[in-house]
């Protein structure tokens, strides 16, 4: 080899050196983004089911699949109205169907080269987070690198790629959510606008410039002052809310303006940035307004650019304030008090005579910028809740990193003390990072804003501790002889402060196994299978009752609800459940839910799910029909809503499952009251030779429409029968959990079908309820338990009424009652009896209204429900009454219709009186009603079955113990 190829030319290692040093930092970057991106898609084969369904890992990520798919199949429209949810009056989607969404099928039309199949729609999504959330690395580098140099912008990325959380938990594979989004968007807002006001301080525009139309003087900081309004835009068109931003930016413009008056700079500079970009930001918002008169803040309304008008505003009438203010040779410490009394001003101005704005604004910041002043139906949403210590919740977030943040901002504001430059942009971090460390401890979801706070301003705690030890890290050979003992120590106990806590040994959780562990969310799961009944076994929407406008809405459609609600053509109907479950009803059953979570119709589901009565249950769900508000109205005032009223909008479904009788109750209580103590007492319960008292739900919860329909098998009502149940079984009951005794809570068996199993834990759960006992036999005690399918869809139905009459001659039919009781087989095998009773009349005449048929005459066809409950027989008809020889008694048989029951006919049965009466036991024949779950239920024996039951235990079950079935840890409450 010759020796000339080998030469080294003068300055050869001097120039590698420099090229390293200008840009090992983009690299190291590519690695970090490549790690994140790992790190989130770990689980990605958990989401790719079999048959191609979607397995999603949380509930609004069911909603975005909804809008993606829709924005696909309208591309590049993104959706503005939904009339799929919040039966009877549809929503506008607000933050979700925005650029989120549109970005999402964007990429996916290029990898399908125009025509995306599903699975390529799918795949694209489930990866579009992970790599959302890499990206995040970019602005905060350059967001670092400002403020601590190349070394600063790498512990940023570093910090960001480490941390555990909120961050992590929301970016992983299978969150098709906009809070990664949100992130990103946020991170180049902020960042556009430090360069910005960089640029605005090194050309200083002033108000002459413009007047003079030296545009090209202004050119540099228009255009830099332009693109941080449209990253602000862009931020806001992925989530509506994000106006939080505009009120962070006002308070920072009113700091900066007022610090650099008091200095003796001209509020020119800074103020020109915040007139262009916000006005830039006020314009392109005003683009998207979908409800001109709408003042919240979730969806596109005059809220976005009207803020953003009246910081543009605001800046240009603060520049002017300081001319003013000199002109008049007033004392300068007085300016900044001048224009806090104006801001007083102008809001007490707006609370009088645009009230609802003002509303807006202070609720706004009440829920979610600062830790007090919340409702308290905000604590019921577990993403919207505050933590319950904040220092150890940002310690388990970031470790350390969130305290050395704290030290970099201290660094930040004694920059002037130090003898250091004070930029505008150092004034807009530190408010930004003050507002996000509010934000987090008013809502735990805010954790991953502040993460971006935490991970930018580690750079300039970096950037200091550089400085003060006289570290030279610019990566020439003479700087790295040059490092000292001490020095290289100081650089170790950085690196472990930051990152220790983050990594093992220290960290018992870390980013990766915390990662590993995201699989499909368990409710989307346990839902799927009810949904999928639902969409193939009930009537179209638009289809029920014989209608035929199902092709009015169409699961893709475009639609405008014009000045009002949309107007749901006849044969439409709804869901009720709780909102939680909203979006799984309308993207898994193409069904129309009345509640969802963005929170629509909270109130009204609540007050049905806690009805006291059937009567009070059905005139909730009649003024919803008729557009009232229901949660607060007695029932004289209800009646007073439907009164008149005539419409085909019914909400025709009830679905029901484990949480909602057990953990959510408490949080469903909150939104119409009363609130949950009124349905707990304290109750004295046997274990072994031992008496104490636990918390367990009295007759109020007792008598809720949820526990009738969901734990009692709509026992006794008129219009409700179950229709469907998941063959998936749990037990809800008192147990003890996580956070202690709780008199309801639900845990899921991992038995699927109504096996001899289930039935026996069935049995011992009964004999222990029935004589009072805590059971031990799941690994933890419960008390008070059923054994209930995961999920129970019930029909609201008319009811026919079986009349009838006997002869009263001789008798006293003022102390008589008819009985009426008709065995029912879910498609699980489970059997139940369905009862129902009335008084008898003076004349002898008698009316018993029934849900159910005793046959299937009817389907989906039709426009009925293809029921998955049957009657194994007919109804039995019985009568005990008291006369002059004693207690004489009545039997009859009726079969009743599937039409009888949907239309509310009659259905007459003959009643004979029963000669031998020692062989017929009234309660028996009278169709004595049964308080349990389900009607198979044992006594403590476990061989006979209780009164009113169908008797159907399976004897062999009774060998069955309950240790054989584990239980799976209960699911944490909404």
């Amino acid at each position: 080899m010759s020796t000339d190829t080998e030469r080294v030319e003068d300055g050869t290692e001097t120039s590698l050196l420099e090229s390293f040093r200008d840009w090992y930092h983009l690299p190291v970057i590519g690695v970090v983004m490549l790690f994140m991106v790992w790190l989130r898609t770990q689980s990605y084969e958990r989401f790719v089911t079999e048959d191609g369904t979607p397995a999603l890992a949380g509930i609004d990520s069911w909603y975005h699949w909804r809008t993606i798919n829709w924005t696909a199949e309208n591309y590049p429209h993104t959706m503005p109205y939904e009339a799929w949810t919040g039966f009877p009056t549809g929503n506008y989607v607000g933050q979700f169907g925005t650029l989120f969404d549109q970005l999402i099928v964007t990429a996916a039309m290029i990898v399908g080269l125009g025509d995306p199949s599903g699975e390529t729609l799918y795949a694209v999504s489930l990866l579009s987070i992970p790599i959302m959330a890499a990206l995040v690395a970019i602005p905060v580098f350059y967001a670092g690198r400002r403020l601590g140099g190349t070394i600063g912008g790498i512990v940023s990325v570093l910090v960001l790629a480490l941390s555990r959380g909120q961050f992590l938990n929301r970016s992983t594979v299978g969150q098709l959510d906009h809070h990664v989004a949100e992130v990103l968007f946020m991170g180049l807002a902020i960042l556009a606008m430090m360069v910005a006001l960089t640029v605005a301080e090194r050309e200083k525009p002033i108000y002459e410039l413009v007047g003079d139309r030296n545009w090209d003087a202004l050119r540099t900081p228009t255009i830099y002052s332009g693109l941080a309004g449209l990253a602000l835009t862009l931020y806001i068109w992925i989530w509506p809310s994000a106006v939080l931003l505009i009120g962070i930016l006002a308070v920072f413009f009113t700091v900066q303006l007022s610090l650099d008056y008091l200095r003796g700079i001209s509020p020119d500079h800074v103020a020109f940035v915040g007139a262009v970009s916000l006005g830039v930001t006020a314009v392109l918002t005003a683009l998207l307004i979908e409800q001109p008169g709408n003042t919240g803040s979730t969806s596109f309304g005059i809220l976005q650019p009207l803020t953003a008008f009246l910081v543009a505003a605001g800046c240009v009438f603060m520049a002017w304030l300081a001319r003013q203010w000199n002109n008049r040779d007033l004392e300068r410490q007085y300016y900044p008090v001048a224009v806090g009394g104006l801001i007083a001003t102008t809001f007490l101005l707006m609370w009088l005579a645009v009230p609802d704005l003002f509303d807006t604004i202070i609720g706004n910041a009440t829920r979610r910028m600062v830790p007090f002043g919340g409702t308290t139906t905000d604590v019921t949403i577990q993403e919207a809740s505050a933590p319950d210590s904040f220092l150890n919740h940002v310690f388990n977030e970031f470790g350390t990193a969130f305290y050395t943040m704290l030290a970099g901002l201290v660094f930040l504001a004694i920059r002037p003390l130090l003898g250091r430059k004070f930029r505008a942009e150092h004034a807009l971090v530190l408010v930004w990072s003050v507002f996000l460390i509010s934000m987090a401890a008013t809502q735990i979801r805010f954790s991953y804003y502040l993460l971006l706070a935490v991970a930018i301003v580690n750079a300039a705690f970096v950037a200091e501790l550089v400085q003060f030890f006289s570290l030279d890290l610019t990566g020439s050979l003479e700087s790295l002889r040059s490092i000292e003992t001490y020095q290289v120590i100081v650089v170790a106990l950085v690196v472990l402060l930051l990152f220790a806590p983050l990594l093992p040994p220290l960290a018992t959780a870390t980013a990766w196994g915390q990662a590993e562990q995201t699989a499909p969310q368990s409710s989307s799961v346990k839902w799927e299978g009810s949904n999928e009944w639902l969409q193939e076994n009930t009537p179209a929407v638009g289809n029920y009752g014989g209608a035929d406008n199902a092709s009015q809405l169409d699961y893709y459609g475009t639609y405008n609800p014009g000045d009002g609600d949309y107007d749901y053509p006849e044969g439409s109907y709804g869901v009720m459940s709780w909102w939680d479950y909203g979006h799984l009803i309308t993207t898994q059953a193409e069904r129309i839910p009345h509640s969802n979570p963005f929170q629509q119709n909270a109130h009204s589901s609540s007050a049905y799910l806690t009805a006291q009565s059937e009567e009070r249950a059905e005139l909730i769900l009649d003024g919803i029909a008729a557009g009232g508000s229901v949660a607060d109205k007695s029932n004289e005032e209800l009646e007073a809503i439907t009164q008149g009223n005539e419409t085909d909008e019914e909400i025709r479904y009830v679905m029901i499952d484990d949480q909602m009788a057990g953990g959510k109750f408490g949080a469903i209580t909150q939104w119409s009251g009363p609130d949950y103590g009124s349905y707990i007492e304290n109750q004295q319960f046997q274990i072994g030779n031992e008496t104490g008292e636990v918390p367990t739900v009295n007759d109020n919860y007792d008598n809720t429409t949820m526990s009738s329909l969901y734990l009692q098998d709509a026992a006794g009502m008129e219009q409700y029968r179950l229709v469907h149940e998941s063959d998936d079984y749990s037990i809800v009951g008192g147990m003890r959990t996580s956070g202690g005794l709780a008199p309801r809570s639900s845990v899921s068996l991992r038995e699927s079908g109504w096996t001899n199993q289930t039935r026996a834990i069935q049995n011992q759960l009964a004999a222990a309820r029935s004589n009072d006992q805590i059971y031990s036999g799941l690994g933890r005690p419960v008390w008070d338990a059923h054994v209930v399918s995961s999920v129970k869809t019930f029909e609201r139905v008319e009811g026919a009424t079986i009349t009838g009459s006997i002869d009263t001659s001789g008798i006293d039919a003022a102390n008589a009652t008819v009985g009426t009781s008709v065995e029912l087989e879910t498609d699980t095998g489970r059997t139940f009896t369905y009862t129902q009773r009335a008084d008898l009349a003076e004349d002898g005449s008698f009316e018993v209204t029934v849900p159910y048929a005793t046959n299937d005459e009817l389907g989906v066809d039709d426009g009925y429900t293809d029921s998955s409950v049957e009657a194994t027989g007919n109804y039995t008809v019985g009568a005990a009454v008291p006369g002059d020889d004693g207690m004489t008694q009545y039997n009859g048989e009726a079969t009743v219709s599937e039409t009888a029951v949907v239309d509310g006919e009659t259905v007459d049965v003959s009643l004979e009186e029963v000669e031998n009466q020692e062989q017929t036991d009234g309660n028996e024949t009278t169709g004595n009603e049964s308080n349990e779950t389900s009607g198979n239920e044992s006594d403590t024996d476990g061989g006979n079955a209780e009164s009113g039951d169908s008797g159907s235990t399976d004897g062999t079950a009774d060998n069955e113990t309950a240790a054989s079935i584990t239980p799976v840890a209960a699911e944490s409450a909404h």
